[in-house]
C-alpha cells in the first residue's frame, strides 16, 4: 500500500491549526464557505486503497493472460509465467490481509460502548 500520500499532521494535539472561526476537524481545517475538511487523511487513504486494488486486478489479469498464452503454446517462457503468477498471488494475499484488518477494526469500533 502506498502510504506516501498520508503525511504526518503537525501542530497542536493532532490538529493542523485553528481556523479563524475556531472550528476544526480531526484531519484538517473546516472552511467557512463549506462544511467539509480540506485534505482529509481518509480521502488519501481511500484513494490509495483503490489504486492498490486496481494494481492487484492488473496483476491478476496479466497472470491469467500469461497462463492462457502458455497453455496455447504462444510462449514457452515458463519463468515469466511463474513470476506473473507469484506477483498476482502475493498482491491478492496482501489485499485480502488489508481487507481483513479493516473489517476487524470496523467490528471493534461497532462494539464500542458510547
Amino acid at each position: 500500500m502506498d502510504l506516501a500520500a498520508i503525511t504526518p499532521v503537525n501542530g497542536l494535539g493532532g490538529v493542523k491549526e485553528l481556523a479563524p472561526s475556531g472550528r476544526t476537524s480531526f484531519t484538517g481545517i473546516l472552511t467557512d464557505k463549506e462544511d467539509k475538511a480540506d485534505g482529509t487523511l481518509f480521502d488519501a487513504f481511500l484513494n490509495s486503497a483503490i489504486n492498490n486494488i486496481k494494481t492487484t486486478n492488473e496483476y491478476l489479469s496479466d497472470a491469467e493472460d500469461m497462463n492462457i498464452k502458455f497453455a496455447l503454446g504462444e510462449t514457452e517462457n515458463a519463468h515469466d509465467l511463474t513470476i506473473a503468477l507469484q506477483k498476482a498471488s502475493t498482491a491478492l494475499q496482501y489485499t485480502v490481509a488489508v481487507r481483513d484488518k479493516l473489517l476487524d477494526a470496523y467490528k471493534e469500533l461497532m462494539q464500542m460502548q458510547i
